[in-house]
């Protein structure tokens, strides 16, 4: 083992990206692989939202404290992927008022201020609640956009000299005399950028000390070493929809239960969610039930939903751990903490360590306890900088001003922009070069769409997550072939169709559990241009056989 080890880090969910930038930032050399694009897994399929603590100060006290305290930090660290909307704990005639005053009292316990609004107050924060609630607490919930957030800390793992690689897939743990030695991966099209239709490749990676940050899929990685890491997945349903029915996080105030949050997040609102033990975390049913109940359930709090266009659902698997021989067989008593499992102390297996369970909002607070760890196996003293330096796009924000004359945009283009961006905004909008808007809906331009790409290469789903392109209203109808067009000349014409048909397929996943009244028509015309106007749906009726015909 050298002086400045070799750590890789497995996952490039929030977790593992927080592990790479915090371990990079104290001078470690980092490798990060990731099988699919960042925040494949449960980082790029939850709500959004950023905790104030409140959900957990009846249940786990402690679990709350940690999230009031990440909550602070990440509003200054992250201030580009923040919006603090406020929460509301809304509750029912027909919820209990000793639950209200024990979630009251448990906020105040746990430092998260709290205040108590009447019905009247509280639909004068949000008018389209429901008009028979009693009252609420009022609690700083906010909503956190994870996909910038997790490219921003491999952006700033980048910086400090880590390799992040997605798109590369662990196909075994490589063990030597009894102690953990690196990982085989599978890269989808060679190491670096992705570029579809580029041949792959197969690479070990040899390090002095693995950390397995797969979340859910933790397991199948301990499985591959020889030991077991025993997560217990649990999986939810997330509806989105078309608009922003409420620009606070609403929460029903009453115990565990399904379909008891609604978070607005930038142009749309998400309803969650379900929590139901599952075996596998790569497959498990996606029932339209499911979507039926949040729908139906959330209306009680927001009415307007009922009525309101529902756009996609998705499906996100918690990584859920409870210590061995704890017995709980409801995945709703399992605790929010999270546990390191050190393997050389706890299997004998030296060389690697396991971190499961958790949070969303503590993941800086999760890799921070894991680097330290990782530091200690190596006699290394250095100190955790991550609560104290911005990431990438927050560290000076007072460029978040009125960009429309500067850069030639439309006001509201103009400020998405640069609400999406932060510091970075002179960077990729100043381009001397036309930039008109390439997806309407999420007001996204052609420069933000070419930084993506010089990013990501030819994926376009890479792309999507950086920029938000295609998540918006119609889809991608409208912009997944703009987008495609815009890797020419770097890419050719096959490579360009290809990654517009993984986009676009990626988009119809989710629209699959929607199509009723207008989202299915919009469904039946981003088909009738894709399909037909494009023939993206590979018809037989070539043109040379057109050509045939006519003759």
């Amino acid at each position: 083992m050298t002086d400045t080890p070799h750590v890789l880090v497995v996952g490039g969910g929030s977790t593992g990206c927080g592990i790479a930038r915090d371990l990079a930032m104290r001078g470690l050399d980092v490798t990060l692989v990731e099988r699919g694009n960042l925040t494949h897994g449960t980082t790029g399929r939850m709500h959004g939202l950023l905790h104030s603590g409140g959900r957990y100060a009846v249940s786990d006290q402690a679990s709350a404290k940690e999230c009031i305290e990440e909550n602070r930090v990440l509003r200054d660290i992250a201030a580009h992927c923040v919006e603090m909307t406020g929460g509301l704990f809304v509750q029912k005639p027909d919820d209990d008022d000793d639950y209200f005053e024990q979630k009251l009292k448990g906020c105040r316990e746990c430092d998260i201020p709290a205040e108590v609004l009447t019905a009247e107050e509280a639909r004068e924060v949000e008018p389209f609640l429901a008009t028979d609630i009693k009252r609420a607490i009022k609690v700083p919930d906010g909503a956190i956009d994870p996909f910038r957030l997790c490219v921003a800390n491999a952006a700033s793992a980048q910086e400090y000299g880590a390799r992040i690689e997605p798109h590369a897939e662990v196909i075994d743990v490589l063990r030597e005399n009894g102690e953990v030695v690196g990982v085989e991966v599978q890269h989808d099209s060679g190491p670096g950028k992705r570029v579809h239709r580029t041949p792959g490749s197969t690479e070990k990676i040899r390090a002095d000390y693995v950390v397995n940050a797969t979340g859910a899929w933790a397991g199948q990685i301990g499985e591959m070493a020889g030991v077991e890491v025993a997560v217990r997945p649990s999986k939810g349903v997330m509806t989105i929809m078309n608009t922003r029915q409420v620009d606070t996080v609403v929460n029903r105030c009453r115990p565990k239960g399904d379909a008891d949050i609604v978070v607005p997040h930038e142009t749309t609102c998400i309803l969650g969610t379900t929590d139901e033990e599952v075996d596998d975390p790569d497959d498990y049913p996606e029932e339209q039930w499911e979507v039926d109940l949040m729908i139906d359930t959330l209306s009680e709090l927001v009415p307007i939903l009922k009525e309101a266009r529902t756009i996609r659902s998705f499906w996100g698997v918690r990584p859920l751990y409870e210590p061995p021989g704890t017995g709980t067989t409801d995945p709703t008593d399992i605790t929010r903490d999270f546990f390191l499992l050190d393997h050389a102390e706890r299997d004998d297996l030296p060389g690697m360590t396991s971190i499961v369970g958790g949070k969303f909002t503590t993941y800086r607070m999760m890799a921070e306890k894991i680097s330290d760890h990782v530091c200690e196996q190596f006699g290394i003293d250095t100190t955790c900088r991550t609560a104290d330096e911005s990431l990438p796009g927050s560290e000076d924000f007072s460029v978040l001003r009125d960009y429309m004359d500067e850069f030639g945009l439309r006001s509201p283009i103009g400020r998405r922009s640069v609400q999406r961006l932060g510091s970075r905004a002179d960077e990729v909008l100043k381009t001397g070069e036309p930039n008109p808007v390439i997806c309407e809906c999420e007001a996204v331009t052609r420069a933000e769409i070419q930084d993506a790409i010089s990013q990501s290469g030819s994926d376009l789903n890479a792309v999507r997550i950086r920029t938000r392109a295609s998540m918006g209203n119609c889809q991608g109808g409208f912009c997944c072939h703009r987008m495609a067009t815009e890797l020419y000349p770097t890419y050719d014409e096959p490579t360009a169709r290809e990654a517009l048909d993984e986009l676009f397929q990626e988009r119809w996943k989710g629209e699959v559990h929607a199509l009723w009244g207008e989202q299915l028509s919009q469904a039946m015309l981003n088909y009738a241009l894709h399909a037909t106007t494009m023939n993206r749906d590979g018809d037989p009726a070539a043109m040379d056989e057109a050509v045939d015909f006519a003759a």
